[in-house]
């Protein structure tokens, strides 16, 4: 006689909502980043909705994808819903003191990469323990004067970078030819070797090591004027947009995201 056959009970992430509207497919496991996104777009279309911006069957979906039509009602929402002060001109003279390295010319750094890229249905989560696995391994190299190999050698094999092929180098670059998420990794502070922690951007998770740097030209104020406001307007946009969406989440039922863990990525 057979007995009962038995099956390991394995169990099924709950489904992350806004007001009801899933977030992802049930069994789904999204990057807690990849649901606080997805979360602040869904606040910001049912605010539209209510607002009589976007027709009511126009409704979310599982996969995070909205209509071009959602992008343009959450775009008008956000003009008339956020008030964004202009800078003068002393708040633009003392951010422009404060920070000089910001409006310098020509500041360079040589760097090279190992790009872990996130592609759709991939566990985000599996890929950044291995990305963190690999950080670890170049910044934790036993033989400083073959770590430099070993970090070539390891962007021709793990990188999705086609720069892989030539050790993961990128050459000079200014703060212009990277995506600004990167930009603010190389250029933000003076170290100089492999980052401490992982560069996220939106082509994935990058493995960074800065060879050298080269310092700019620092401008004076009246030469930046104009660039100095336009970062003053958007600091002051980003804040406006997280106030917003505060508000949005103390109003709404939200299950599954941590709204509070870190800033959204809609505004980084």
């Amino acid at each position: 006689m057979t007995g009962p056959t038995s099956t390991a009970f394995v169990p099924v992430a709950p489904v992350a909502s806004v007001n009801g509207q899933a977030l992802h497919a049930r069994g789904e496991a999204l990057a807690p980043e990849t649901l606080r996104q997805r979360a602040c777009t869904e606040l910001l279309c049912q605010a539209a909705r209510r607002a009589g911006l976007l027709d009511a069957a126009d409704a979310g979906t599982v996969d995070g994808v909205v209509s071009e039509a959602a992008s343009a009602a959450i775009e008008a929402l956000l003009e008339t819903a956020l008030q964004v002060p202009e800078p003068g001109e002393e708040a633009c003279r003392r951010h422009h003191a404060a920070n000089p390295a910001a409006y310098s010319r020509g500041e360079r750094v040589l760097a090279r990469h190992i790009l872990f890229a996130v592609t759709p249905g991939m566990d985000v989560n599996a890929l950044r323990q291995r990305a963190e696995r690999m950080l670890v391994e170049v910044r934790c190299h036993a033989d400083p004067e073959l770590a430099g190999a070993y970090f070539a050698k390891a962007a021709g094999e793990f990188s999705n970078c086609p720069s892989g092929a030539e050790g993961g180098e990128l050459g000079w670059l200014e703060a212009g030819d990277c995506a600004p998420e990167f930009a603010r990794e190389l250029f933000g502070h003076q170290e100089v070797g492999v980052l401490p922690r992982l560069v996220h951007s939106r082509f994935g998770l990058h493995v960074v090591e800065v060879r050298a740097r080269e310092r700019g030209e620092a401008q004076p104020f009246e030469a930046v004027r104009a660039a100095v406001a336009l970062r003053m307007r958007q600091q002051a946009y980003v804040t406006a947009l997280r106030q917003y969406l505060r508000l949005l989440a103390g109003q709404a039922v939200i299950e599954g995201v941590d709204l509070d863990a870190a800033d959204t990525p809609l505004v980084q």
